[in-house]
């Protein structure tokens, strides 16, 4: 069983760890065990290679980024767990569908340890309960090598997504698990998903050292 090393990186900017990432995976050799970061971010809105400036109706006081990930618009802050998998699928042997398919799938169990029921929804990645996204999608795969991946929304202040379009989406509706009787706070969460992560693709995680 492959091992991966998971490092919890507490609350941080977004930039910061975005270039760590690319950093990460411009540096890594068939040979380094791939990794999953941990992060809750300061408020902020990231525009994907699709974004649209329109789509972000008012910032206000949150900064805007354009970065490098697949997809739309979307706000990270407070009270979302953000995973950055960083996989080498060449070596797990697994295409990029399947990829985002088993990410899915990951929150989708977790949200049932808690009797949430949620699912799918065709040609709009992420994962919704009764219509309301609660996880979103946006990777990148650089020389058969991910980086960036998922916000799952835990018990979060949703403002914010009132002055975006979400995903593009307008009028998009988003939860979280503590409007749906979830958890109050990301602790009781993490080591859930991370094991539904773990399962999902065969990996060994062991607990390592913040920095990346």
């Amino acid at each position: 069983m492959p091992a991966a090393l998971m490092r919890d990186l507490g609350r941080r900017a977004y930039e910061p760890v975005w270039r760590a990432m690319q950093a990460f995976t411009d540096e890594r050799s068939a040979d380094t065990p791939d990794e999953l970061w941990l992060v809750e971010h300061d408020p902020v809105f990231t525009l994907g290679q699709a974004g649209k400036d329109e789509h972000v109706l008012f910032a206000g006081d949150i900064p805007v980024l354009h970065v490098d990930r697949g997809g739309e618009v979307t706000y990270h802050g407070p009270g979302q767990i953000v995973l950055y998998p960083l996989l080498d699928l060449k070596r797990l042997k697994v295409g990029v569908k399947e990829y985002v398919h088993r990410i899915e799938q990951a929150m989708i169990d977790t949200l049932a340890d808690w009797n949430i029921h949620a699912e799918r929804r065709e040609g709009a990645p992420g994962v919704y309960v009764n219509g309301a996204k609660i996880g979103a999608l946006g990777i990148r795969v650089r020389r058969g090598c991910t980086f960036h991946g998922l916000a799952f929304n835990i018990a979060m202040d949703l403002e914010p997504f009132a002055r975006i379009n979400p995903c593009g989406y307008q009028g998009l509706k988003v939860t979280s698990m503590l409007d749906l009787g979830g958890p109050s706070g990301l602790d009781a969460v993490k080591p859930v998903l991370i094991g539904h992560v773990a399962r999902q693709f065969g990996l060994q995680v062991e607990p390592a050292a913040p920095s990346p």
